[in-house]
């Protein structure tokens, strides 16, 4: 063994974007914190796609901001382009997605781990950890002991990363880097249990051989709207993507090639992404499809590099740049990195609590794919968690645990600790029943006062928030008490928006709640407005229109909260209750919730079952008073 170069609360492993957030919120609270990571130079690294956000996934972003994370404001401090995507659906699904300059990007993680109180950087490889009485040892492959309180597992696809390129199989990280290739070990003697997850990348393209010509232009949209609730400064939409489309012979390469692919050769079974599918199993699974969309779109504005969104492979190089070459734009095309399988090992989420710590290992915390999740919004948001409970726990106050009431980040944890996945764990809109509630606009309506509480949103966040949530109670006054008369000008204006006109006073509310009419449209009736943040605008317009929907989903909530606050005690043997079935005993033992609400959401525990735990508590409730 080596010496110990160091002794911390919170050590973290791996400095993506899990491990960023992970060290950031336990340093910020107050405790010594040490994160390490194989490159110095790929702190924040973006190795997939160079974007944030997107579907649910920009829910997240914005969740993470509003706890006082930095995902946010870094995305607003290097974005290139910005769209909101789902303008044509309801406003529960309207998710924020934009172009990252990820160079600029990691960069700016990196000072910020560098300049942030408390916290220490070191480029080691952690090859072993183990217990050291109530604290952990870490061993590095440099012969370097470090202890800390808390260790924090937030490894990426670098866990016994091994790259897959047709025939072509060897150990890596992303983008080249090294693996991790003996932690798995240590973890698996700990008794954690490890599985084998795979995931993929599109190609890396040379600007100038693509012909923009043939493609489809695709713009930013303005105004560009901001992650982060506190960004100030107005942002500009610098670049464009394109769109194209595989082609018929495109097709007929890649089947034609089928055997040389490392999964449909059968030289290897992994567990890949359902909902992020290489082009390979788009043309295997959607056989009757002729062609499949592709998005070419900057790495950032320093780089010719050009990222081909839709097009992730693990075929041969030389099969790659045949089937590139088949796709209008793409004629002569220069393959700067070719597109890549990349397998790694993660953990069973099962093991894992609400905090993030693992069940049987107190002080133990995963965090991003090493906890089977897939995407960095995904990560960040775990890493966040994993943060904060870890030093809560270290500094004895309360754990730190969101329901799937309260966020998408309590929907993605409740749904890895308590369903687990069979897969890459994606978030996706549909996963939480209260989309309506969760919305990306009144992120920080539902999150900020919890930052506030545990430590991370300082004072002048709060008082902005305080400023925010003054300004929508003002508006909504206003809006409720305002009555505009049925003039002329009102009338036209109805008419012309394809609504009634009124013949009598009508209040401004609702006015707004006609789903022809926004604030935008009334601003020429409604000289009185004062201005308004634009978040705080959409705030009030989303609830003033969907308050019935919104009404109903909030009595689900508290019927969800009412099950939730049933805990169920420690160290219960489910199989010594009678009445439970024996799949529900098994799966109760395992998993261990720590409530009725969590309980109720086991897949293979019925109604029934859940019937069954209710009288137990009761009658053992009952049991308890009279013996006291």
């Amino acid at each position: 063994m080596g010496y110990i170069a160091g002794e911390y609360d919170v050590a973290v492993i791996g400095a993506g974007h899990a491990g960023v957030e992970a060290a950031l919120a336990a340093a910020r609270l107050g405790c010594a914190t040490v994160i390490f990571t194989i490159n110095l130079d790929s702190i924040g690294n973006m190795p997939c796609n160079p974007s944030i956000g997107g579907t649910a996934k920009g829910h997240l972003v914005r969740e993470i901001d509003a706890l006082g994370g930095e995902m946010g404001v870094a995305a607003d401090a290097n974005l290139i382009q910005c769209r909101m995507l789902n303008r044509g659906k309801g406003p529960a699904v309207h998710s924020l997605r934009a172009q990252i300059d990820r160079r600029e990007y990691s960069k700016y993680m990196k000072y910020r781990l560098e300049t942030t109180e408390n916290l220490d950087i070191q480029q080691a490889e952690v090859v072993k950890i183990e217990r050291l009485g109530e604290r952990w040892r870490l061993l590095t492959h440099l012969e370097t002991e470090y202890i800390a309180k808390a260790v924090i597992i937030a490894s990426g696809t670098y866990l016994g990363g091994k790259i897959y390129i047709g025939d072509l199989v060897y150990e890596s990280g992303p983008d080249g880097m090294f693996a991790a290739n003996r932690l798995t070990r240590s973890l698996s003697e700990l008794g954690i249990s490890i599985r084998r997850f795979k995931t993929g990348t599109p190609a890396r393209a040379l600007r100038s051989s693509i012909d923009f010509s043939k493609t489809e232009r695709q713009p930013g949209e303005e105004p560009v709207i901001p992650f982060s609730f506190e960004t100030k400064e107005k942002l500009e939409n610098r670049v464009d993507c394109h769109i194209t489309w595989t082609t018929r012979k495109t097709k007929e390469i890649i089947e034609k090639n089928l055997s040389r692919s490392p999964m449909y050769g059968g030289r290897v079974r992994w567990v890949g992404t359902r909902y992020c599918p290489s082009i390979e199993d788009k043309v295997v699974r959607f056989a009757d499809k002729e062609r499949h969309q592709v998005f070419i779109e900057p790495c950032g504005l320093h780089t010719e590099e050009m990222y081909l969104q839709g097009l992730s492979s693990s075929l041969p190089v030389d099969v790659q740049l045949e089937f590139y070459r088949t796709i209008p734009g793409l004629e002569n095309v220069k393959i700067m990195r070719p597109a890549y399988a990349i397998e790694y090992d993660c953990c069973d989420p099962l093991q894992l609590s609400a905090t993030l710590e693992f069940m049987d290992y107190p002080g133990l915390y995963g965090a991003g794919q090493f906890n089977g999740s897939s995407g960095y919004e995904e990560a960040a948001a775990q890493g966040l968690v994993a943060g904060i409970n870890a030093a809560l726990k270290i500094l004895g106050r309360p754990p730190m645990i969101l329901d799937r009431a309260s966020s998408y980040i309590g929907t993605l944890i409740d749904d890895l600790v308590t369903k687990g996945c069979s897969d890459p764990y994606r978030i996706m809109t549909s996963r939480s029943e209260y989309r309506l509630v969760l919305r990306q606009d009144n992120a920080d309506e539902r999150l900020t006062p919890i930052g506030r509480r545990v430590g991370l949103v300082d004072d002048l966040r709060w008082e902005n928030f305080r400023q925010r949530q003054e300004a929508k109670k003002r508006e909504r006054k206003r809006l409720k008490e305002t009555v505009l008369p049925p003039t002329e000008q009102l009338n036209r204006l109805l008419v012309s928006c394809e609504t009634t006109p009124v013949s009598t006073g009508v209040r401004l509310e609702d006015l707004l709640r006609r789903p022809q009419l926004d604030y935008q449209k009334l601003a020429p009736v409604d000289s009185q407005r004062p201005e308004l943040d634009p978040m705080v605008r959409e705030q009030i317009e989303v609830e003033i229109k969907y308050e019935g929907y919104i009404r109903r989903q909030r009595a689900a909530i508290d019927e969800l909260r009412r099950l939730e606050s049933r805990l169920l005690p420690d160290g219960i043997d489910y199989s010594e209750i009678k009445g439970l079935r024996k799949e529900a005993q098994e799966k109760l033992n395992r998993i261990r919730p720590a409530n009725l609400g969590q309980a109720s959401r086991i897949s293979g525990v019925s109604p029934a079952d859940l019937s069954v735990l209710v009288v137990w508590l009761g009658s053992r409730g009952r049991a308890e008073n009279s013996e006291s």
